[in-house]
């Protein structure tokens, strides 16, 4: 069974592992092209990139995946199955045509709600109880083919997206196996999704994560969470951008301004907002690591009374 991946960021590494161990040939893996990062503008690998070599996989970086010389590397491997996790990229019709059977995707969400860039986050920020994973066969719409297989997971109070995205990776190289059976074997049966109870989880933003303190404790942990690694979730302290990593709530009464900073302990920077307060466990201040407030309050000191 030949097989051509498709991705690039670290969700994707799982599945690409478990289909080489599972001794599929994976003559191609195409991801995108290489970025420069830091200061120094140093040329960095992408994880499924990295991955590739190190299995000794051949790496494909086309700007344009649909363009005519791309689609025609493609058709030169005469693929069974094209899958694609994370990629980057809307494929057209000239590669969803190519393979023998499908283009496989894998989507970290329920289909067809939270379709799009971002599903794990934006569940998160949203308060669900659930997400899952969805395989399905790939469409020139976004996010928007039949659906193979879907499989839920429970969101509970410890989960953040960082959880979440460890989670779904794994269940997502677990069920693109099941699908590939599904289909060799004749007994897949593909579900059309419903448009009409769709969603969309955008891209994220840095100003996306600027904390509202007029909201709700709830709320803005969920943002605390919910944008965990990148962009992360920030305030403003006399000038310098303050990103919060972890932060509780306080369901009490108060008469103070939104983001009037009340007590600064050990235990805490407590904040009032719209139900009560929130107490800033971890941040972390520009050019710094990110420190519980214990430790940062033995060199630094946070004014009370000042309003973020």
């Amino acid at each position: 069974m030949k097989i051509i991946f498709m991705g690039t960021p670290e969700f994707a590494v799982p599945t690409l592992e478990y289909l080489y161990k599972k001794n599929y040939n994976i003559p191609l893996v195409i991801t995108q092209t290489d970025k420069r990062k830091g200061r120094g503008k140093k040329t960095h690998f992408n994880p499924v990139k990295q991955k590739a070599l190190d299995l000794n996989i051949e790496v494909y970086q086309p700007e344009d995946v649909n363009s005519e010389e791309s689609v025609a590397k493609i058709k030169e491997y005469k693929p069974d199955f094209i899958v694609v996790v994370a990629y980057g990229q809307i494929l057209k019709g000239s590669i969803l045509k190519i393979p023998k059977y499908d283009c496989l995707n894998i989507h970290a969400s329920l289909l067809p709600h939270y379709r799009g860039a971002a599903p794990i986050n934006w569940v998160i920020i949203n308060g669900e109880k659930e997400t899952g994973v969805t395989i399905m066969k790939m469409a020139e719409g976004l996010d928007s083919g039949d659906m193979i297989i879907k499989k839920a997971i429970q969101i509970t109070d410890n989960d953040d997206s960082t959880t979440i995205h460890d989670r779904l990776s794994k269940l997502g190289s677990e069920l693109i196996m099941e699908a590939i059976d599904l289909i060799v074997s004749k007994r897949v049966v593909y579900t059309p999704q419903k448009d009409e109870e769709s969603s969309y989880a955008p891209k994220l933003s840095k100003e996306l994560g600027k904390i509202d303190w007029s909201k709700s404790g709830r709320d803005i942990q969920r943002l605390v969470k919910g944008l965990k690694p990148w962009p992360m979730a920030y305030t403003n302290y006399k000038g310098q951008q303050v990103k919060i990593h972890e932060i509780s709530s306080e369901l009490k009464e108060n008469n103070e301004e939104f983001g009037f900073i009340d007590k600064v302990s050990n235990d805490g920077i407590r904040v009032a907002v719209k139900d009560g307060y929130v107490i800033i466990k971890k941040l972390q201040f520009p050019g710094k690591k990110a420190m519980d407030i214990k430790t940062f309050l033995m060199g630094n000191q946070i004014e009370e009374g000042y309003i973020l």
